[in-house]
């Protein structure tokens, strides 16, 4: 019994593992937030080009 516990405690397949699913977390999260904040000012600066067009019709009527 003892020896079956040193080798599990010497055994690093599990805890490279675990480490590998945090980082993927990581990514996908960090790729999350950066598509949020590109689509809302993408958002926003659509709103921005229409507004100026509806200007520059308005402006040649």
């Amino acid at each position: 019994m003892m020896n079956f516990i040193k080798n599990f405690r010497k055994d690093e397949d599990g805890a490279v593992t675990v480490d590998w699913v945090v980082l993927t977390a990581a990514i996908v999260g960090l790729a999350v937030v950066a598509f949020n904040t590109i689509g809302d000012n993408t958002t926003a600066l659509t709103g921005q080009i229409a507004d100026d067009i509806a200007g520059v019709t308005r402006d040649t009527e």
